[in-house]
């Protein structure tokens, strides 16, 4: 992707936060490039994963039997990854959790270009795939602070949720649906896998960076200082545990009847599923170029739940819609909230999470918020057999959205809109216990969200 440095400066363009000053850092720039690539490859594998599936098993349960596949073995491997992240280099972690899946989704590709595919087949990769997204993730996202400045991460965030969804959910998903018609899903396998070399070749480009943690702790010590750390930290507790039963009701349901209404219902094309996913990648772009615009929200809690919340509510429109533009339009409101939303979660963690507890805060905060996902997967084909797809969507939506807004009225939310950063100093809160002397070794600053993973730590971006 080619980013014009001219207007940088100038009125009337990125000037508040500058969208585009990351890039001068040469370390994320290679990081970047790479990922833009990678993005791309897993736009074009969100299509073909759904579409394959279905072709060989035409029922829900079979993308729910896929997703538990793939979302067990990343719970089960959260934790360790987020305290290797923390033990080891980064880049290592990152290139040999990116080869693991390369080799996985190549498989895949051999497989459905044999023509013999069968479901345990996918689920087994997918399942590898899984693991390695559990070492992947917390190394991506604690790197990107190593190699930025603090004054640099809330335009890295924004920049992020700009450049995602052109590669993800726009560009990626488009190019899928046309491979999928003119040559089959083995070939956008394919291509998802090839494009894992182009961030392998920027990660092997970058230098490295120190770690964060002292020799001599325990594991087991790293991950009871992370757990509480989380605990006594209502904003970050809070939000972990409200997503968990909001992904719960309308997770599952989204990534599994989404394509299921797209093919069944409205007897679209894996082309016209592109389409819907893309209206969600212009949303997030719509979203992230306001958002660079803008500086912070003052209440940034607060902000953060009310676009959550509507967003969630938006998921209902999946069930509503009759028409493919009514999919297109349910999709790009979800994504331009969930981002806007997104934008300011991954600033607030940045500012008040310290570097040795980035690895297993990102950990900690996937495994705790996709923690139900599975039982999501599998409740979703029983209920849409029960009451329907649309009805299973509806209540998702509605649901999901009660349970995000009731997690902002409990008690210490909302006190980090008040405490200083953690770029300006170590407050004083960190040097109230025991537990927590590890955690001011080495004081830098947060992530923004990070890998080919669905997306933030703390929220995922379905469809």
């Amino acid at each position: 992707m080619q980013h014009s440095y001219d207007g940088l400066d100038r009125p009337g363009g990125f000037s508040r936060l500058n969208l585009f000053a990351p890039l001068r850092h040469r370390d994320f720039r290679l990081l970047w490039s790479g990922m833009t690539v990678s993005l791309l490859g897993d736009g074009i594998f969100l299509v073909a994963m759904a579409w394959q599936v279905y072709s060989v098993w035409n029922a829900p349960a079979a993308l729910s039997a896929v997703g538990i596949a793939m979302t067990v073995p990343t719970i089960i491997c959260l934790l360790p990854g987020g305290v290797v992240s923390d033990r080891m280099s980064r880049r290592a972690i990152m290139l040999a959790a990116d080869a693991v899946r390369a080799v996985a989704i190549a498989v895949l590709a051999a497989l459905s270009l044999s023509g013999r595919i069968q479901i345990w087949e996918i689920a087994g990769l997918a399942m590898v795939y899984g693991a390695g997204t559990a070492f992947f993730t917390p190394a991506f996202e604690a790197l990107v602070p190593d190699i930025l400045p603090a004054a640099d991460l809330p335009a890295a965030n924004s920049l992020d949720q700009f450049v995602r969804p052109i590669a993800l959910r726009l560009a990626g998903p488009a190019a899928g649906g046309w491979i999928i018609a003119a040559f089959g899903p083995g070939v956008a396998f394919a291509a998802d896998a090839a494009s894992f070399a182009a961030a392998g070749a920027a990660v092997l480009a970058m230098r490295s960076v120190p770690r964060h943690v002292p020799e001599g702790l325990s594991i087991v010590a790293d991950i009871r200082s992370g757990l509480a750390f989380i605990r006594r930290r209502t904003w970050i507790w809070g939000t972990l545990v409200s997503a968990a039963f909001a992904y719960l009701l309308f997770l599952g349901p989204t990534e599994v009847l989404l394509p299921y209404i797209v093919k069944n219902s409205l007897h679209g094309s894996a082309g016209m599923l592109g389409v819907v996913f893309a209206a969600g990648g212009i949303g997030s772009i719509g979203a992230a170029v306001l958002m660079g615009q803008r500086d912070q929200p003052r209440r940034q809690v607060t902000f953060i739940y009310a676009v959550w919340t509507l967003a969630t509510l938006a998921v209902a429109g999946y069930g509503l819609a009759t028409a493919t533009w009514q999919l297109v339009v349910a999709c790009l409101i979800f994504n331009a909230l969930e981002t806007a939303g997104t934008i300011v979660w991954a600033t607030l963690k940045q500012r008040h999470v310290p570097a040795s507890m980035l690895g297993r805060v990102s950990s900690l905060d996937w495994l705790i918020s996709i923690g139900l996902l599975p039982l999501s997967f599998a409740l979703t084909a029983p209920v849409t057999e029960l009451i329907g797809a649309r009805a299973t969507l509806v209540g998702a939506g509605v649901g999901g959205a009660a349970i995000t807004l009731a997690a902002l009225f409990l008690p210490g939310m909302r006190d980090v809109e008040r405490e200083p950063d953690v770029a300006a100093g170590v407050p004083p809160a960190y040097a109230d216990a025991d537990v927590d002397v590890v955690v001011v070794a080495a004081v830098v600053v947060r992530e923004p969200v990070g890998g080919r993973a669905p997306v933030a730590a703390g929220r995922l971006h379905p469809w």
